[in-house]
């Protein structure tokens, strides 16, 4: 019985151990990286790869969610608005909605499930078969070798993909409206500059950016501490992609209530 009892409470004491271990494993890691960025000899020539990677080979996935994004949201807003607003404020939700939230979001949430798992399998990988070893025999820092370029490329591409998310979204927005709404182009235009602020591209670039680095530091995270054989792969993959979407969920609500109020 008293075992019964104390056994939600022995399973909340293990939880948070493994949750604070964790932090400190992540500390450790962000200290070895950081030490590696000094490293520009090694990581420099492997930027425009990672970039071409992480971000040109991600741009169709992005621009197929954008597109169809836009396409429901003019969709719904022309719904949600009949007879109580005028039907040029679907420019206005199109624009705001894909800029602010649903552009970089969206955008994220999917390379997480691409950008993210892919590092953590390929780094993964490399782990369990000795190779990242084989690096440090070579006198190579692995982490400046394999973390710092995709980190690096994340940071600086994740916004360009985003930039392009919310172009197509509002131009999928604007095709919407004009094909299947009774909206011509100069109204839907209308509503596009009417609550526009320059402001709202800075926030979902910055959004953007966190987002980007937050996804390949944790996929290179999870692919590090990668111990076993094919079945540790499988799992450490699975915990990047649920990690990484967690943590762009937690970022948006952050910047939403440090750069919005």
């Amino acid at each position: 019985m008293q075992r019964t009892l104390t056994a939600p409470l022995a399973w909340v004491g293990r939880s948070a151990t493994d949750v604070a271990a964790s932090f400190g494993r992540f500390g450790s890691f962000s200290l070895r990286v950081a030490r590696g960025g000094r490293d520009l000899g090694t990581w420099g020539g492997l930027l425009a790869t990672q970039m071409a990677r992480l971000g040109v080979q991600s741009l169709p996935i992005a621009l197929f969610v954008a597109a169809f994004t836009g396409i429901v949201l003019a969709l719904q807003a022309s719904y949600t608005f009949t007879g109580a607003v005028p039907l040029y404020f679907v420019g206005v939700l199109v624009q705001k909605t894909m800029i602010l939230e649903l552009g970089p979001v969206l955008t994220g949430l999917a390379l997480a499930g691409r950008v993210g798992a892919n590092i953590a399998a390929e780094i993964g990988t490399m782990k369990v078969t000795e190779q990242v070893d084989a690096l440090e025999t070579l006198a190579y820092d692995p982490f400046a070798y394999l973390a710092v370029p995709r980190i690096v490329a994340g940071i600086i591409m994740f916004p360009v993909v985003v930039v392009f998310a919310d172009a197509i979204g509002v131009l999928g927005g604007w095709i919407t409206a004009v094909s299947l709404l009774d909206l011509s182009t100069p109204e839907f235009v209308r509503g596009l500059q009417l609550f526009f602020k320059p402001f709202d591209v800075q926030f979902s670039l910055i959004k953007a950016a966190s987002f980007g680095l937050t996804v390949t530091s944790v996929g290179c995270f999870f692919g590090f501490g990668t111990t076993g054989g094919a079945e540790a792969v499988g799992r450490s993959t699975t915990e990047a992609v649920v990690a990484g979407s967690m943590a762009i969920l937690v970022l948006d609500a952050f910047w939403a209530a440090a750069l919005l109020r």
